[in-house]
């Protein structure tokens, strides 16, 4: 005889879904705080019934106090922006006195990030922070309980969950405009991987930028964020004397692309002016120190901070969802020159 599966028993984050609040919220309900309006108690209190939720004697215990972890999910990966990004957070949650607790997913797909989320909320975190830099992870983050006080970092903003990002789009443009007030006619762009929503929008300013003043756009050459792809694309270009400018869209695949043209003889910047996006700790001492758009991840992770520990200290979600831009800066190098005449 096959044994039927037993329902699963409500746990605090389902009577937060119905109800359209956060977990926390529910804390001060079930603790009978003081700062909860009348009709968001009553709310919350049918939600309870509805479910036959029974909290546990350890989780009434723990319920009115704020916990001091902040959740983070984040793609496994060691290239430099989501791993600077998940610095930027640890920096702001150890300033903001609260530990973070961190799951790494191989994939970012939507079982992966509810699974991550569901295994932080039962540990009591505070909120939760997703790092998503990838364009599938767009339906994962944006398909989260509404009952989780969630900010999302480095991910397209169109969806119903808050973002922090830096401004990509306007950090392309510095880059292209930049080398185009350097007197060249057009710049070429090697990208980052199609799936990646940074690299998508570095393509867009760079596009716009050059269809702006009116200049040639040329075709986009797709990398895959590696020096071995930079190094690639750089034999590629080598053997057009029309490429006088390259903007890359990480400072790896720049590096790559520095080591073909030296080992084809062409000079950097003389012949060709180079510009990468990242400023990695590395820039400044590549032979020549690379020109490049710098990312404030300290201030990507403050903002991120403050957005979520807002959505802690309300009641109710918030009905507006807000997508603040930090700006990135150019720093200036020896690897950009005016063309040669």
């Amino acid at each position: 005889m096959t044994q039927q599966p037993t329902a699963r028993a409500a746990v605090m984050i389902d009577v937060a879904r119905l109800a359209g609040v956060s977990h926390q919220t529910v804390s001060r309900v079930l603790n009978n705080h003081p700062s909860v309006r009348e009709e968001t108690r009553e709310r919350v209190l049918r939600a309870v019934a509805q479910l036959n939720y029974r909290p546990n004697a350890l989780a009434r215990g723990l319920a009115g106090r704020r916990s001091r972890v902040i959740g983070v999910v984040s793609f496994d990966t060691i290239l430099y922006g989501p791993a600077a990004t998940l610095l930027g957070v640890e920096r702001a949650a150890r300033r903001a006195g609260y530990g973070i607790s961190i799951v790494a997913l191989e994939q970012l797909d939507r079982a992966g990030v509810a699974t991550a989320v569901d295994a932080l909320t039962e540990q009591s975190v505070a909120g939760v922070v997703i790092i998503a830099p990838l364009m599938t992870a767009a339906a994962a983050v944006h398909s989260l309980p509404t009952g989780v006080p969630a900010i999302v970092v480095e991910a397209d903003a169109a969806g119903e969950l808050p973002t922090v990002s830096v401004d990509q789009v306007a950090g392309a443009r510095l880059a292209v405009r930049h080398l185009l007030d350097l007197g060249h006619e057009t710049v070429w762009h090697l990208s980052g991987p199609r799936d990646w929503v940074e690299a998508r929008d570095r393509v867009d300013g760079w596009r716009q930028t050059l269809e702006a003043a009116d200049r040639r756009v040329p075709p986009v050459i797709v990398g895959d964020w590696s020096p071995r792809s930079g190094y690639e694309a750089g034999q590629q270009l080598a053997s057009r004397p029309d490429v006088t400018a390259v903007f890359c869209a990480n400072d790896q695949q720049a590096l790559g692309l520095l080591r073909a043209l030296h080992e084809r003889g062409i000079r950097v910047p003389e012949d060709v002016s180079v510009v990468g996006f990242d400023d990695i700790p590395e820039a400044e001492y590549l032979s020549p120190p690379l020109t490049t758009v710098r990312q404030d991840f300290d201030e990507v992770g403050r903002r991120c901070l403050a957005a979520l520990l807002e959505l802690l200290d309300a009641d109710e979600l918030p009905t507006t969802v807000t997508h603040p831009r930090v700006a990135p800066t150019l720093v200036v190098r020896a690897s950009s020159a005016p063309p040669r005449r």
